[in-house]
């Protein structure tokens, strides 16, 4: 097992009914912006309950935060924070909007000209303005960790940030919002997480076993909890296995003591960026054809996951491992995802060289768990992704 240290400070409030609890959390004298995403809070009654929890507060709102956190909207709010002095940040709706208030709850205390540079320098938020959240679609474990990715569209780039001064002071998570989710980001919501897992456990065996077997839990009730929250999105166990699972897979714990790998996420990201792909999918497109890829430096640890989560125990090594990925791609076919770019795009020519110049440009040039997958690397396996 590898040294680590591990830190949470984030309060879950967890269950039924638990949105009444905000007004408990927040500090009483604090001018409070509420943000949000396209609306679904004010069809599916989350809104009503959040501004009822925050009667007697000073708020004000903003909405519109999109599926992937925009800049130049979240400039919008940045300004709103600035021209009325707000001093506390709330997140209502699901990563996005999350992951949005965290670059604002940055950005509102940075003392540079160009807000962009926090993502583009990758500077690290030692304080930010404080923040809570209310979760209405679990996926992205953004509820309790303290990272966050932002989408520029003028640029088309998609960035990654973080720092001890982003993690939400509390998160308030009641399973019944899970209800009103579509289909179609209950998908996403399980591959999101699913993956996140992979990233974290599909490197090579590092002895610690406590860690794989949290992740292994975590992957098993996510299977065996997906056909029942895609029937039946009112099953309240269902809902709230899902729920939890989603923030348990990124909120640190798993990939303490282990190598972690994140470079189906570094190339994911600009599948999204360049096609406006769900983010869930295009770690859905990059996975498989990653771990095949590297399958000679991932194959102890797929042939591990194939017997502990797969139950396959017959075979060799290489011929358990090729049927590990197998079956995760069967698993992402069975939530309806889609798992080859040219599923999702016909204008797919030419990604890899554009992915691999981009990387080339950032000087990223050792992704993945051994630092030594480069660029060109990088445009082999999006090529294969085709």
């Amino acid at each position: 097992m590898l040294n680590f240290e591990f830190k949470n400070p984030v309060k879950i409030i967890f269950g039924k009914n638990q949105i009444v609890r905000i007004a408990q959390e927040i500090p009483a004298d604090a001018k409070v912006l509420v943000l949000y995403g396209g609306g679904s809070i004010k069809l599916n009654g989350v809104y009503d309950q959040v501004m009822t929890a925050l009667a007697g507060f000073d708020v004000m709102t903003f909405g519109g935060i999109p599926a992937n956190p925009e800049y130049e909207i979240l400039i919008e709010a940045l300004e709103l924070i600035k021209a009325n002095r707000i001093t506390y940040l709330l997140a209502v709706g699901g990563g996005s909007v999350i992951d949005g208030t965290k670059f604002l709850s940055a950005a509102a205390l940075y003392d540079g000209t160009e807000p962009w540079d926090i993502l583009k320098n990758k500077i690290r938020t030692e304080k930010g303005m404080p923040f809570g959240t209310v979760l209405t679609l679990p996926a992205t474990g953004s509820e309790m960790n303290s990272g966050a990715v932002i989408t520029r569209a003028e640029t088309m780039e998609k960035f990654g940030m973080g720092g001890p001064g982003l993690f939400p002071e509390f998160s308030i998570l009641d399973p019944q919002v899970v209800k009103s989710i579509p289909q179609r980001q209950l998908a996403n919501g399980i591959t999101d997480a699913f993956t996140h897992v992979l990233e974290q456990y599909m490197t090579y065996p590092a002895q610690a076993f406590l860690q794989d077997r949290f992740a292994e839990g975590i992957m098993q009730t996510l299977i065996e909890m997906a056909p029942r929250i895609q029937k039946n999105p009112g099953d309240y166990e269902a809902a709230a296995n899902f729920m939890w699972c989603c923030t348990m897979a990124l909120n640190g714990l798993i990939q303490k003591g282990v190598p972690t790998d994140w470079a189906v996420h570094a190339m994911g990201h600009e599948l999204t960026a360049m096609f406006g792909i769900d983010h869930a999918r295009t770690l859905a497109i990059i996975a498989p054809v990653h771990y095949r890829y590297n399958f000679e430096k991932k194959k102890e640890k797929l042939a591990q996951y194939a017997e502990r989560i797969w139950g396959i125990m017959e075979g060799s090594i290489d011929e358990k491992a090729e049927i590990a990925i197998v079956r995760t791609e069967t698993f992402f076919h069975s939530l309806g995802i889609d798992t080859r770019l040219s599923q999702y795009t016909s204008d797919y020519q030419g990604t890899a060289e554009k992915i691999e110049n981009r990387f080339l440009e950032r000087e990223w040039l050792g992704l993945g768990e051994h630092k030594n997958l480069t660029p060109a690397d990088v445009r082999q396996i999006v090529e294969l992704s085709y």
